[in-house]
């Protein structure tokens, strides 16, 4: 094997088309890890819609680790109590959510919302601290690969010009050119064929505390419309299922939308006073039949499309770029074989199945939404990643490990620890950054000699970790593996790099 970062052909860039979440995440993981990148970005801004409004407690996590979570925090704010509106009836509230305090392994409890374009402008920022720019109003037009690395044309305006790397990686969404151009079809439903109207608007003379939805509309449920009062600013995110803006410009589209108000709410259409953001939506369910063809990956919407219901796309997407950015950063600096870039598809594909379906009951009303939708306990026990222990004979003093006590392919809870001199700490503070991390839990002896992308952190013994044992850990936060054998730590990171 050739480690990537001698050839020079691709300079050991990547190239990220689309800046939505998935893509600005990535692309600041890649920075990270002193990778250089490449992103484009077809529209002239970031998107400007609030959409994906529901930041997922693991996705906290993510951000926690590259940065941003103290600012996602202060910009964002907790999900409103829904109040739903009957004719003739007083308002009913309720909670969409569980609301959860945090906990020692889960800092981050329950879902934050935040609308999508302020967690674009939040990772932009993160991404330029890191060095890294964002290409605006750049097309990926065409890609082609070869043996060495990737070719994309790329047009600006009338400047059309081709740049080289060594990998690219489609973030461009359900429509997207990359998976277009490599081929790769979409298996999945139309869960409803009759399109919705979302848009973000002003609004005069509604209570803020509340997530305000009206059902009492000539077509029941079917006809319903919410309002939701979205953190940082003054607007509204406005959702009329089973509604069209007919493609209409904007100053019909502002009368189609008081229309609708009227139409469906007890409120007056003079109450609308501006619309910043509108359009319509299809719901659709469909997982790419490929995460990858070669040197090119899809994640994101380009590799799975996800009914509102739940929040469950956008995290979906941050996830996959956060499983994908650690990868191509030990190869392409030498430090993994290639093959663990097969690892991607193996490991993400089942798991944005599952959501996927999660999604659809949601939106089918067939399951019930709670701590399922955190995506905290998602793993991977199965992935070739992931190293489970030879099971010792069983005895009749033998007891199963206590419950809560993670295993390999598990997420790595957080804890409170002590180090070494007595100062206290978490368990996240030694796993934030782009290394793999190995926890020597109570009277246990680490290898010596590791590589340095691997740090090592002796504990006194931490619950819910095992006492005695070695845990390695993942850049993405998974655990590789649990032993008390230094040795198989050592084989597991030959094994690796190849």
């Amino acid at each position: 094997m050739t480690p990537l970062n001698s050839v020079k052909d691709g300079d050991g860039r990547v190239l990220v088309a689309g800046a939505g979440p998935t893509g600005l995440t990535l692309a600041c993981d890649l920075r990270r890890r002193g990778v250089a990148v490449t992103v484009v970005e077809r529209g002239d801004g970031l998107f400007p819609g609030a959409r994906g409004k529901g930041v997922q407690p693991r996705t906290m996590e993510v951000f926690d680790d590259l940065g941003i979570v103290d600012a996602v925090r202060a910009a964002g704010g907790p999900y409103p109590r829904m109040l739903v509106h009957r004719a003739g009836e007083p308002p009913v509230e309720w909670d969409l959510i569980e609301r959860a305090e945090p906990r020692p392994d889960a800092p981050y409890a329950e879902v934050w919302m935040l609308p999508q374009w302020r967690t674009q402008e939040l990772l932009l920022a993160r991404l330029r601290a890191l060095g890294g720019e964002v290409e605006f109003g750049t097309a990926l037009t065409g890609l082609e690969q070869d043996a060495d690395g990737v070719t994309a044309r790329l047009s600006t305006g009338d400047t059309v010009r081709t740049v080289r790397a060594a990998y690219a990686v489609g973030c461009d969404g359900a429509r997207g050119t990359v998976r277009a151009t490599l081929g790769i079809g979409m298996t999945g439903e139309t869960v409803e064929a009759e399109p919705s109207v979302v848009a973000d608007v002003r609004l005069a003379g509604l209570d803020r505390r509340y997530w305000h939805i009206w059902r009492d509309s000539a077509h029941g449920a079917h006809g319903a419309l919410a309002l939701c009062p979205m953190p940082g600013d003054d607007t509204f995110q406005f959702v009329a299922r089973h509604a069209t803006l007919d493609g209409a410009p904007g100053a019909t589209r502002e009368a189609l939308l008081r229309e609708l108000l009227a139409a469906r709410t007890d409120l007056a259409p003079e109450q609308l006073k501006d619309v910043v953001y509108a359009s319509e939506f299809r719901v659709n369910a469909a997982l790419a039949d490929r995460f990858r063809s070669g040197r090119v990956f899809l994640a994101g919407d380009a590799a799975h499309i996800h009914s509102p219901a739940g929040g469950q796309g956008l995290n979906t997407g941050v996830q996959d770029a956060y499983n994908l950015g650690w990868k191509l950063g030990l190869v392409l600096h030498g430090h993994a074989d290639v093959a663990l870039l097969d690892t991607y598809e193996a490991e993400r594909a089942p798991l944005a199945a599952a959501v996927l379906g999660l999604s659809t009951r949601l939106h089918r009303r067939a399951a019930k939404r709670g701590t399922e939708t955190h995506q905290l306990d998602l793993a991977y026990p199965d992935s070739p990643l992931t190293r489970h222990p030879t099971a010792p004979p069983a005895t009749p003093h033998s007891t199963a490990p206590p419950a809560g006590t993670p295993a390999p392919g598990d997420r790595a809870p957080d804890a409170p620890a002590t180090a070494p001199d007595g100062s206290p700490l978490r368990v996240f503070d030694l796993l934030r950054g782009p290394h793999l991390t190995l926890l020597a839990v109570g009277d246990v002896t680490p290898p010596a000699g590791l590589p340095p992308y691997v740090r090592t952190h002796p504990l006194p013994a931490t619950p819910p970790y095992t006492a005695g044992a070695l845990h390695l850990v993942r850049p993405d936060g998974y655990l590789a593996l649990i032993t008390e054998d230094a040795q198989e730590v050592t084989s597991y990171l030959a094994a690796l790099s190849g």
